[in-house]
């Protein structure tokens, strides 16, 4: 079977996993349509492309947090890959790791993290912590003490704020970066609290409904920082003039949820590395018909909104 582009391998994805597994992977919150909204926005977005530049030499690497990766698309931290692919997270780092992008490896990884470690061992990697009830297992966890994220141990933090962080500060040297920033109020109170980057995102759809999907929340959290700190974005990412889209309005690069467990659930870390390499045949097609040389040359100017 031949699969030429992402919703090709939703479509087999959804034929190959079992029911519970395929509604685990799809589900959102209540009606689902800040779910669908993360795809659908992207169509209200046009490309406005430049002709009549030299594009016979197009550089798709950038930087995140001062590491380089070979194009702005990364793979964002979903949990429980076992369900999809026998070794799990393990094939999801070492497609990472081949790819050369960053992998963001979830609290609810289903192997552990010293496996994914010693799989993919020249692979950048980020870990998403879940704040726990039980600060030890954090402590633990930041630390890597911990090898396996036993999240069962303790329930999620419903009184964590804004004044925590300085804890979470305390335990590391290592850059953090906020997930789930929607608002510009939130962003300036991350810059406020020296965190080093935002991910916006909606958790794909499944926390709260109605929310406003990721790419229209973006400009007003990169307006916010004012440059202070790096600002990524996840949610609806499906092919690469998304990704493109998403750089224009000010995204440092773009995470993929769903569509890696689509890949995986396709050939493993081989389905994985072809969902990336897809997207960035796609980027670079992208880039290069509206005269973009290099990550740096995506600018507004690029995009305007559709009237529809």
């Amino acid at each position: 079977m031949s699969l030429v582009c992402l919703t090709d391998f939703e479509a087999h994805a959804r034929k190959q996993l079992s029911k519970p597994t395929w509604d685990f992977i799809e589900g959102g919150a209540d009606d689902c349509l800040t779910r669908d909204d993360n795809v659908a926005a992207f169509k209200k977005i046009r490309l406005r492309p430049r002709y009549l530049k030299d594009v016979s030499k197009v550089d798709m690497r950038t930087t995140i947090q001062g590491d380089e990766i070979s194009a702005p698309i990364c793979i964002a931290p979903t949990g429980f890959h076992c369900l999809v692919w026998p070794d799990g997270e393990m094939s999801t780092a070492r497609a990472a790791q081949a790819a050369g992008v960053c992998y963001i490896t979830s609290t609810y990884a289903s192997c552990s993290l010293k496996d994914i470690v010693t799989t993919a061992p020249g692979g950048l990697r980020w870990f998403q912590l879940y704040a726990h009830v039980d600060r030890q297992l954090d402590k633990q966890l930041i630390q890597k003490e911990n090898t396996v994220p036993y999240f069962q141990m303790s329930p999620i933090d419903p009184s964590i704020c804004w004044d925590d962080l300085s804890w979470f500060q305390s335990m590391t040297r290592l850059p953090i970066i906020l997930k789930g920033i929607l608002t510009k109020e939130d962003a300036e109170l991350a810059v406020k609290h020296n965190v080093h980057g935002i991910i916006v995102s909606n958790h794909g759809g499944r926390q709260l409904d109605e929310v406003p999907a990721a790419i229209d929340a973006l400009a007003e959290v990169v307006a916010a920082v004012k440059g202070k700190m790096e600002v990524y974005m996840d949610g609806g990412v499906r092919t690469g003039n998304d990704v493109l889209k998403a750089l224009a309005l000010g995204a440092k690069c773009v995470f993929l949820g769903r569509p890696v467990l689509w890949g995986l659930a396709y050939k493993g870390e081989h389905g994985v590395e072809a969902v990336l390499n897809i997207l960035k045949n796609e980027f670079h097609t992208c880039m290069t018909l509206t005269g973009c040389r290099s990550v740096a040359e995506i600018s507004r100017d690029l995009i305007q909104f559709s009237r529809l």
